[in-house]
């Protein structure tokens, strides 16, 4: 039985069968991430958790791309409280506690925010011109949402410091090199394989599932809790920095930003 979202909710939640699909919707922002956006993600992602019935989500994007990041607009008019700092970190997600895997299904773009996001899940599926990329140091700002602490934490650190000192762009072949994919597909087909994984997934024993997603976290946990530490002492400073009010009323204003230095 599928339920059938209301359009105007900025995530909804489907169940097909034994999967839980949550969609990102609000397309006409590129899927931007601001409050009701991080309430109603964090809100999803745990009515799958205590549901019996549901074994896995996919999560995906409405319209051309699964996220761009944090709504800069609300950053800029400082309308941000509980995106970075509510229950769950940013975006209500990805911090939370959850024992239910998580397969991304990602196309277009991913890009700041929307790559922690992904970052966030178990596993992802990409479309092949998706473009990815941790912009936030040419906008003032730091990728503290887990995009730095991920990065450097699966792919090689020097690699990992490139893409965020740098803020490019990268596409879905060099992410798949890189280990940060587990496939790719032609363009629109990220969803159904992203299905079919999940579909995957449910044939094996429910328990052997959750018992193999916490041990396979086990170390990365471990030494995220150490990174995090000092990752919110950083991004504090950062995110209280004139730079970063600059860098977003910068992009909003489509404008080069001046920086201060502080």
């Amino acid at each position: 039985m599928t339920d059938q979202p209301q359009m105007q909710d900025v995530v909804t939640l489907e169940r097909r069968g034994a999967i839980g699909v949550i969609t990102l919707n609000r397309p006409e922002q590129r899927n931007s991430v601001n409050r009701a956006l991080s309430d109603a993600l964090r809100a999803a992602v745990k009515a799958v958790e205590v549901d019996p019935a549901l074994r896995v989500t996919v999560l995906r994007g409405a319209g051309r791309v699964f996220c761009a990041g944090m709504d800069l607009k609300a950053f800029a008019s400082r309308e941000i409280e509980g995106v970075l700092d509510g229950e769950g970190g940013f975006a209500g997600f990805v911090r939370l506690d959850r024992t239910k895997p998580v397969i991304a299904a990602v196309h277009g773009a991913a890009l700041a925010g929307g790559l922690e996001i992904m970052l966030a899940c178990d596993m992802v599926i990409a479309d092949r011109s998706t473009k990815f990329g941790l912009p936030e140091a040419k906008l003032g700002l730091l990728a503290g949402a887990g995009g730095v602490v991920r990065l450097a934490a699966r792919i090689p650190v020097v690699k990992a410091r490139e893409l965020a000192l740098t803020g490019r762009t990268f596409l879905a072949e060099e992410a798949d090199r890189l280990g940060l994919l587990n496939r790719i597909t032609e363009d629109g087909g990220a969803f159904d394989a992203a299905m079919v994984l999940a579909d995957d997934i449910v044939e094996s024993a429910p328990r052997s599932v959750a018992a193999g997603l916490a041990l396979s976290r086990y170390t990365e946990l471990d030494d995220e809790g150490r990174a995090w530490v000092r990752n919110d002492a950083l991004f504090a400073d950062i995110f209280a920095s004139d730079d970063a009010l600059e860098g977003a009323r910068s992009f909003a204003e489509k404008r080069a930003p001046v920086w201060a230095g502080h």
